[in-house]
């Protein structure tokens, strides 16, 4: 694997005359920078050449040859994603004989792939059906021995489906380059090549963390979410429960993507339409139970700041990075807030205090989450997260398969009527719509721990400094007497650094943010597959997602969690005040060590 070099759009892009040179393709000369690589300036200048494992977040593998081309003086075809432009190299991109080598090479492939496009979860958003299509394969030429794996289904969150791994080795550098945390790779050789577990254990006993970045750049369905449609779409057809559904902020800002529409439309009102026109009874926004976490997880803060508690804290809203923690550095549990993410706490409150006040056995409320994560699909069924044994959160289903359910039931999305979500559970301020974003439930926290500290509305209210794709974010804010130091770090890879951080100085930081997803919950493993032009971790497309959530926030008459009326009253009639012992027994939990100390230890 060419690793260093090419990590990462492979270069630093040089400017100036010094840097330029000419190459010729296809009989045409063209000005290009020599430090990129043949696909790169080819993709440039307008000639698309047919890539697998390729991916420009990636370090280059050169795996699936799909990417040959002709290069004068070169014996053999060369990868054009492995090799760079040279003064007065002479390419050829579409010659006959190219074509049909790049033919065999996928004809290779696909019949080794099973033959079940139309019953595929990937049919029609499928990189290996399109390039096939792009090549020009009308039939297949090749038979033998084709691989025969079982499919686990063992995790709650993921499906790997071995049969349709084309070994680009995609997921195995995600989960290793962006996420560190190493869950799968490659192993055996020949035509026994496959892409595995540490000795093939089933996902769910893996040091997997179920944060669905696999999905998002797996160009086949050998890995998908674990879906749940099926169950809800049967819960929904009967009457016997109180059918509540919520909405996580970040669905609103990419559902439309799924729908054909370009990314940055926020459909948060057409959802919630939409939403009751499949049936539930009861649409909320998870956007009220992100204020109530912030209300939790401010005062929080602030009693360990001033009482000399376990710092710096580290927050709790993303399942994934508490698995992380609990199996990698379980040293650090004591700092996670034991706050329970916005989803199980609108959970919680449906369960108790909505049930009791609306005299509703909490058996007849089906909770339903609509996430754009693949990891809240885990949450949902921790033990540390059941009441009385019971699941607070009975069914998640992901931003892609509340898309394909409302296709499903015949429902057009774009033109659905406007509708605002139910009362009580509805209204939020403008910093729950922002947790959806990296940097977001930092400042939304600050928001409102800021003035619970001083007393004083705090006039600025955007963070900037933490906001954007940084990988490590800092930032100092005076709060009176104090100077609190503050990070945001997203992506597991950066959440290692920054551990790595507090290790060597433990008073460096009071306060952290960690999302394991790049970019936060707008980039999690649930949501739509890139389209338009984009790829899955592509900075344009989060940053047009972000902007949904940032233009709702501004427009927000409230934009403070603490000064949500429907959060007030809710600690008025029900938990007093935040950190009572009512809210500790409701919305807190607590977290464990998930392998002993040291097994999975780097």
């Amino acid at each position: 694997m060419i690793n260093n070099v090419f990590k990462n759009n492979i270069d630093v892009f040089g400017h100036g005359d010094e840097n330029i040179i000419t190459i010729n393709v296809n009989n045409k000369d063209y000005k290009v920078d020599k430090n990129k690589t043949i696909m790169q300036a080819l993709d440039e200048i307008g000639y698309h050449i047919p890539r697998l494992c390729y991916h420009p977040k990636l370090s280059i593998e050169g795996a699936c040859r799909l990417c040959i081309v002709e290069v004068d003086g070169m014996p053999n075809y060369v990868t054009s994603c492995t090799t760079r432009v040279a003064e007065g190299m002479k390419i050829k991109t579409n010659t006959a004989q190219l074509r049909r080598a790049r033919r065999d090479i996928l004809e290779l492939l696909l019949d080794n792939h099973p033959v079940d496009c139309n019953t595929c979860e990937r049919d029609g958003n499928c990189e290996l059906q399109a390039t096939a299509r792009s090549v020009g394969i009308k039939m297949r030429h090749f038979e033998g021995e084709k691989r025969n794996y079982i499919i686990d289904f063992s995790s709650p969150a993921i499906i790997r489906d071995p049969n349709k791994c084309i070994l680009c080795g995609r997921c195995v550098r995600l989960c290793s380059e962006i996420q560190g945390v190493f869950a799968i790779d490659f192993a055996n050789r020949g035509f026994d090549s496959t892409v595995m577990t540490a000795f093939n254990s089933p996902i769910n006993s893996s040091v997997c963390i179920n944060c669905g970045q696999c999905i998002n750049v797996c160009p086949t369905a050998a890995l998908s979410e674990k879906y749940y449609t099926v169950e809800l779409f049967k819960e929904l057809s009967e009457n016997k429960k109180l059918k509540i559904v919520q909405v996580a902020p970040a669905v609103r800002a990419a559902i439309g993507e799924a729908f054909g529409l370009e990314p940055g439309r926020n459909m948060e009102k057409q959802l919630v339409g939409a939403l009751r026109k499949l049936g539930f009874d009861l649409v909320f926004d998870t956007q009220f139970s992100a204020d109530l976490t912030i209300m939790e997880e401010g005062h929080e803060f602030l009693e360990r700041l001033t009482n000399n508690g376990t710092l710096p804290m580290l927050t709790s809203c993303s399942p994934a990075w508490i698995k992380f923690v609990e199996q990698f550095y379980p040293e650090f549990i004591s700092n996670v807030s034991t706050c329970k993410s916005p989803m199980s706490m609108m959970s919680s409150v449906l369960k108790t205090y909505y049930a009791k006040k609306r005299g509703v056995d909490p058996k007849d409320i089906l909770s339903v989450a609509v996430m754009p994560c693949t990891a809240k699909k885990y949450e949902a069924q921790r033990e540390e997260l059941k009441i009385d044994g019971n699941r607070l959160t009975d069914i998640v289903v992901t931003t892609r398969e509340i898309a394909w359910m409302i296709k499903s039931a015949g429902i057009d999305l774009l033109t659905t009527e406007l509708e605002d979500f139910d009362n009580l559970f509805g209204f939020s301020s403008g910093a729950a719509t922002i947790f959806g974003v990296t940097g977001g439930v930092m400042e939304a926290a600050l928001r409102t721990a800021h003035e619970l500290y001083l007393g004083e509305t705090l006039v600025d209210i955007e963070f900037k400094d933490l906001r954007g794709f940084k990988g490590i974010k800092e930032a100092e804010v005076k709060m009176g007497d104090k100077l609190v130091r503050i990070a945001v770090a997203h992506g597991i890879s950066n959440t290692h650094k920054i551990l790595k951080t507090v290790k060597e100085d433990p008073n460096k930081y009071h306060f952290i943010e960690i999302m394991s997803c790049p970019g936060g919950c707008i980039n999690g493993g649930g949501q739509p597959y890139a389209t338009h032009g984009y790829t899955a971790l592509d900075e344009r497309l989060l940053q047009k997602r972000a902007s949904v959530l940032y233009e709702i926030d501004r427009a927000k008459t409230v934009r403070r969690s603490h000064e949500n009326p429907e959060i007030q009253r809710i600690y008025k009639e029900f938990f007093g005040r935040p950190l009572s012992h009512k809210s500790h027994e409701i919305l807190h939990t607590h977290y464990t060590e998930k392998f002993p100390k040291g097994v999975y230890k780097k």
